[in-house]
């Protein structure tokens, strides 16, 4: 019996996802991030989880350097937290993260994240990640309206659209 195999003869198509170019020129925030060799898990690249931290560190000097964001008045909590991982990163690799406030809402906004890494003099992107970021009043254990200093600033920085 003589089976015919046409798939064989298909041209193979690359996954549409993986052709997704990001662009990093629509960030007006950028910061070096210092990688530990304790980042790094049995398989010699960074953790997964790691990953998170290092969108922790650059968003807290986000907030530090472009917002001024006055921590002892205003709380700010994590509601949901996302990541899409693209290449590894490993030790000794120069990494980087951009971040940028994509939206404001009443008590919450967006971050979102591009972490990279430099090979060859050209930036590879690593993953990609979101937050929302909800404003929290910590006495009262609620949310709260973004104050309109820190709303304002967000909307400077980034240059978005008043509602």
């Amino acid at each position: 019996m003589i089976f015919k195999t046409f798939w064989r003869k298909k041209e193979k198509t690359k996954d549409k996802k993986s052709e997704i170019e990001i662009k990093t020129d629509v960030f007006k925030y950028r910061t070096d991030i210092e990688m530990r060799f304790t980042d790094l898990d049995m398989m010699g690249h960074v953790n997964n989880a790691m990953y998170f931290t290092y969108m922790e560190m650059a968003r807290t000097k986000y907030w530090q350097q472009t917002i001024q964001w006055d921590w002892k008045k205003t709380g700010v909590v994590i509601g949901k937290a996302g990541i899409n991982y693209m290449k590894p990163i490993h030790l000794g690799d120069k990494v980087s993260i951009y971040v940028r406030t994509s939206r404001i809402g009443n008590t919450s906004f967006d971050l979102e994240y591009v972490i990279v890494k430099t090979y060859n003099g050209k930036e590879v992107v690593c993953s990609k990640g979101k937050t929302v970021c909800v404003v929290y009043d910590y006495s009262t254990k609620s949310p709260i309206a973004i104050p309109q200093r820190e709303r304002e600033k967000m909307i400077e920085f980034e240059q978005l659209e008043r509602n």
